[in-house]
C-alpha cells in the first residue's frame, strides 16, 4: 500500500545557518510530488532529514501515522522508504544483477550465520531473491543488462540500474534525488515514462529534480524551498503563476502580487 508523507514543522541549522525552516508539506499515496528551489534552498538537505541521514533539530516526519524523525536510516527503510542520490552508487565490481540484489536486503530473513551454514532454506531465498530482481529490471526494460558489470554501463543504463536498486526494497514510498541530472532529452523522456509507471505500482514519490520540463510534466504538485523555507505549494500551473516563484527563477523584483 502506497504511503503517506507528512513532513511537519521540520526545523534543522548547521551552526547559524536555518538550512530548513519549519517546513511543512504532505505527499498524499500514489501521488508525484516535486520538490524545487534553486542551489541552496536546502532540497537535499530536507531528502536526508526524511531518510534519517542527518537528524532534524524539531518537527516530524510521519510515514502514515508514525513519526521516523530521529529513527536510523535502515529504520526508516523498514517502514517502507527508499531512495536514490544525485551521484550514482553502485558496487564496483559486481554485475548489474548483483547490485539490485542487494537492495532486497532489508526484505530477506537470513542472517550472517544462515547464510554461512548454507541451510536449505538460505538457498530458496537466494532464488527469489534473483527472481523478483529480474523481474524488475525486466520491468523497466533492462534485464538483457543483468550480467554485465554495473559500473561499465553508460550513465543513463547506470541511473536505471540504481533505480531498480531502489525498487528492490519493496518501498512504499520512494525518493529522487535528481533522477534526470546526466540524461540526454530521450533518457529524460523514458525517466518520466518509467516514474510514472513506478507510481501506478502503488508507489508514493517525492522527486528533486532541477528539469523543469520533466517537473511539471509528470508532477501532481510541486513544494519550492528557498533559502531553507517553502514559498509555494500547490498543482503546477498554480506553481507556475506563484509571483515568488517567479522571483527566485527569474530574479524579477517587479513581477506583482
Amino acid at each position: 500500500m502506497a504511503a503517506r508523507l507528512d513532513i511537519q514543522e521540520l526545523d534543522h541549522h548547521f551552526g547559524g545557518l536555518h538550512v530548513t525552516n519549519r517546513v511543512s508539506f504532505t505527499v498524499m499515496p500514489r501521488q508525484i510530488k516535486g520538490l524545487i528551489g534553486p542551489n541552496g534552498a536546502g532540497k537535499t538537505t530536507l531528502f536526508n532529514l526524511i531518510a534519517g541521514s542527518i537528524q532534524p533539530d524539531s518537527g516530524r516526519v510521519c510515514i502514515d501515522d508514525g513519526n521516523v524523525a530521529g529513527l536510523r536510516p535502515y529504520r526508516i527503510a523498514e517502514r517502507g522508504l527508499s531512495r536514490t542520490y544525485q551521484q550514482i552508487h553502485l558496487f564496483h565490481g559486481m554485475t548489474a544483477l548483483e547490485n539490485v540484489m542487494v537492495g532486497r536486503h532489508p526484505r530477506t530473513r537470513a542472517g550472517f550465520f544462515s547464510a554461512m551454514l548454507n541451510l536449505p532454506w538460505t538457498w530458496l531465498e537466494e532464488t527469489e531473491i534473483r527472481e523478483r530482481s529480474l523481474a524488475l529490471m525486466e520491468l523497466l526494460e533492462i534485464r538483457h543488462l543483468a550480467d554485465v558489470d554495473a559500473n561499465s554501463l553508460p550513465f543513463g543504463q547506470q541511473r536505471a540500474v540504481e533505480l531498480v536498486r531502489a525498487l528492490a526494497t519493496e518501498p512504499r514510498l520512494l525518493l529522487l534525488d535528481e533522477p534526470a541530472s546526466g540524461l540526454n532529452m530521450h533518457e529524460t523522456a523514458a525517466l518520466g515514462e518509467t516514474i510514472r509507471a513506478i507510481r501506478d505500482l502503488g508507489i508514493t514519490i517525492l522527486i528533486v529534480e532541477h528539469d523543469m520540463s520533466l517537473v511539471m510534466e509528470i508532477c501532481d504538485e510541486i513544494v519550492v524551498l528557498d533559502r531553507g523555507s517553502k514559498i509555494a505549494d500547490g498543482i503546477p500551473e498554480a506553481v507556475q503563476r506563484n509571483p515568488d516563484v517567479i522571483r527566485i527563477y527569474l530574479g524579477d523584483d517587479d513581477v506583482d502580487g
